[in-house]
């Protein structure tokens, strides 16, 4: 009798849409090609799918006072690292070593997805998420995004929502 194919192998196969898949979230993923050449991973997946800027969320990894946090913050702006120390009680915060980023996520720069990493880390989502229906962060990979309701991946984070972010 023939195997059943996994949902996992349907939608990419990657950490973050398992970890989707097995809590029952809803959520579309978006494949498009990646170019290497591309300066912004972040701008060039809103470009690729046609979707704000405003809605396409980056996800970046930093120290605070010692001990790696999530911040997902959307592609139009930038991390506000005093913010985001705030946000978890913190008093200073510099953007992790990406090597170490990627051995504790599980991820490559570029394609670091907010679900299913190695290891979970406290995350912080920016406030401007809960202005959409839908957001899109990466799915594990580049050139694959996940779109899914800013309160799905807040809650399947544990992600505190504040406001991070900056123009």
């Amino acid at each position: 009798m023939a195997k059943k194919p996994k949902k996992q192998q349907q939608t990419g196969g990657t950490p973050a849409t398992v970890a989707l898949a097995a809590a029952g979230a809803a959520y579309t993923v978006h494949a498009y090609e990646h170019d290497p050449a591309h300066p912004s991973y972040g701008e060039e997946a809103a470009e690729a799918m046609g979707v704000s800027p405003e809605r396409v969320f980056k996800t970046l990894v930093a120290d605070v006072d010692g001990a790696l946090t999530v911040a997902v913050v959307p592609v139009a702006g930038q991390l506000d690292l005093k913010a985001l120390a705030a946000a978890v009680g913190g008093k200073r915060a510099a953007m992790a070593d990406p090597a170490l980023a990627e051995r504790t996520t599980g991820y490559v720069r570029g394609g670091i997805s907010p679900l299913g990493q190695r290891k979970r880390l406290p995350t912080v989502l920016d406030a401007s998420a809960s202005g959409h229906a839908t957001i899109c962060v990466s799915a594990g990979r580049r050139g694959l995004e996940v779109e899914l309701a800013p309160d799905d991946l807040a809650r399947l984070t544990e992600a505190v929502l504040a406001p991070i972010g900056r123009a």
